[in-house]
């Protein structure tokens, strides 16, 4: 469920018009919806009632510091996957000790500043890491907090690109390595080992796969503890999908923390979630103006000044993101298949191939929905295109909470070397 819905025939996020919106930011822009975000939270929050769980975040589904800000109002820590996240969630307000640091590519330095922030944990994804941290835990006089994140080689059933738990992966520690590894952890002086993490991928759209790798999880506790090791904290990262069309089928966050609970209840570890995309994706949308309705032999084009530099995904995982139009169609209209493409010169900015549209002309807008997550986060300025604004809601009232970055912004970054510049 989200806040966009049609009052009085124009879309709105919850009581704002997109259009009015529209005419003090102008087009392209995000926007996004104060009560969906703490809806979601709250949900997933309910959902773990009972049991020992903490939230943390996944900054890396939409990083501004307002949503952050947002949801750690609610109690919300921080997972990041570097340093630039950790100094957004710290920016926006998350206590250091609700903040994790995962990710395979940590730099001494984000370790040192993490260590300086007194963080809660960091997930170490190898061995070369371990002994980095070491190094520079041992250095500072402190023992780091650390999980071990494992690769427990479960195919998460998920596009390609976005999963994490197969044994060809980047992410984690071989599942077969970690008895070896946590011992070897546990006996360094610049590391305090709290537990175990995993996470397997995203946008996951059964329980599946979830319950492969917690089951192979406890029974991994199971043995550490059988050698006489600690393990206080399991960290089950994030993945949990969400709808992006009306009839997809996902599995809720009462029936995920009801699978937490079955293959994880027995064990008395302090759990650690990371949902990103089930609490931001449905409260965000991107609203763009129609340029030109091109008619072709073949088909239909609606071209719309948003563009694949803005909205990667569809280009980049071949997702669907449903399509509105600001005004809400009258129910007698008739409705043809066309195009949505941007301005970019490549085939692959295209937002919708062949999906039924009412009528639309020049100067129309539409709302890509579910945009919140993976959207803004992703965007670059390919083809020299403005980064565009993003707003959010609160009742009846909106702010810019990132103002449009545009070329001029981007030329006062650049100079020419001396050898070019005339003076």
């Amino acid at each position: 469920m989200d806040h966009f819905a049609y009052r009085n025939g124009r879309l709105c996020a919850e009581e704002v018009p997109l259009s009015g919106i529209a005419s003090e930011v102008g087009t392209p822009f995000y926007c996004y919806s104060t009560a969906t975000l703490e809806r979601h939270y709250h949900a997933f929050e309910e959902a773990f009632h009972g049991q020992k769980a903490s939230i943390c975040y996944a900054v890396k589904a939409n990083s501004n510091i307002a949503v952050i800000a947002t949801l750690a109002r609610l109690g919300a820590g921080a997972d990041v996957v570097s340093g630039g996240e950790m100094k957004r969630a710290l920016a926006a307000g998350v206590a250091p000790g609700r903040i994790i640091f995962s990710g395979v590519g940590k730099t001494r330095d984000e370790i040192s500043a993490a260590m300086q922030a007194s963080i809660f944990q960091i997930n170490v994804e190898s061995e070369p890491e371990l002994e980095v941290l070491n190094e520079v835990a041992e250095a500072r006089g402190v023992a780091a907090p650390t999980s071990l994140r494992v690769n427990p080689d479960v195919d998460a059933n998920t596009h390609r690109k976005i999963t994490t738990g197969k044994g060809e992966n980047k992410f984690g520690v071989d599942i077969n390595r970690v008895p070896e590894l946590y011992a070897r952890a546990a006996a360094m002086p610049g590391i305090d080992v709290k537990g175990l993490a995993v996470h397997i991928g995203s946008q996951l759209e059964e329980l599946g796969p979830f319950g492969a790798a917690f089951a192979k999880l406890r029974e991994l506790t199971e043995v550490l503890r059988g050698q006489g090791l600690d393990v206080e904290r399991l960290d089950l990262g994030g993945g949990l999908g969400i709808p992006y069309a009306p009839g997809d089928k996902i599995p809720t966050p009462a029936q995920y923390a009801g699978l937490v609970k079955e293959e994880l209840g027995g064990l008395g570890c302090e759990l650690t979630l990371e949902p990103g995309r089930v609490i931001v994706g449905n409260a965000g949308v991107m609203v763009c103006s129609v340029i030109y309705v091109k008619e072709s032999a073949a088909r239909t084009f609606v071209v719309v000044d948003a563009a694949m530099n803005d909205l990667i995904r569809p280009a980049l995982y071949n997702s669907d993101h449903a399509i509105v139009p600001l005004e809400e169609p009258y129910a007698g209209d008739q409705t043809s298949n066309a195009d949505v493409v941007g301005p970019i010169c490549e085939s692959g900015d295209t937002f919708a191939v062949q999906v039924p549209l009412p009528p639309l002309a020049a100067g129309d807008m539409i709302a890509l929905r579910t945009a919140g997550a993976y959207g803004s986060v992703m965007s670059s300025t390919y083809n020299s295109r403005p980064l565009i604004p993003e707003v959010m809601v609160r009742g009846d009232g909106f702010s810019v909470v990132r103002e449009r970055i545009g070329v001029d912004d981007m030329l006062a970054r650049e100079s020419l070397p001396g050898w070019l510049d005339d003076g």
